[in-house]
């Protein structure tokens, strides 16, 4: 397989995944626009009303984890995390990531590698309606401190056996 034919299988995947994401929030489907630029196109008209809502439905984690890990700018994966951090918890989102790590792909692991990053950002009561209405939330949706020790061990192990 080609670099070109990985790259468009990579698109056609986080297509898929954004077009997912969309579906859920009953956004368009962008029919107009370029398929080259039609998961992009998805991704930020989702943006808004994910960072918008309060909850999201548990129908909601898997698609944003499989949108996120299939991203391929690591720029961009960011717009599936955070929203998933607000509504799901870091802990619950770093153990997806974990999983993505342990068991996915090549393609699989290195996208949880470039959303592990953004897995990191700082959740700010003014960022999104998913905090309580004094700015505070349960803490134990984001102790993950153990999740972060298994990433560091099965990070390198796998670079340890030379994959990446």
């Amino acid at each position: 397989m080609t670099e070109s034919d990985r790259r468009e299988a990579s698109t056609r995947s986080f297509l898929t995944c954004a077009a997912e994401v969309a579906r859920l929030l009953d956004v368009g489907v962008a029919a107009d626009v370029p398929e080259d630029r039609r998961a992009r196109h998805l991704a930020h008209a989702a943006r808004r009303p994910l960072l918008e809502r309060a909850s999201l439905p548990e129908e909601f984690f898997d698609p944003l984890m499989a949108a996120a890990v299939y991203d391929p700018d690591p720029s961009f994966c960011r717009w599936f995390v955070e929203p998933a951090l607000y509504a799901f918890g870091r802990r619950r989102v770093m153990t997806a990531l974990l999983c993505y790590l342990r068991t996915g792909t090549t393609a699989e692991r290195a996208g949880a590698r470039r959303a592990w990053y953004c897995a990191h950002l700082p959740l700010r009561a003014d960022r999104s309606p998913a905090y309580a209405p004094n700015g505070k939330r349960n803490t134990a949706l984001d102790e993950a401190d153990d999740v972060v020790d298994q990433w560091l061990e099965s990070s390198s192990a796998s670079d340890g056996q030379g994959q990446t």
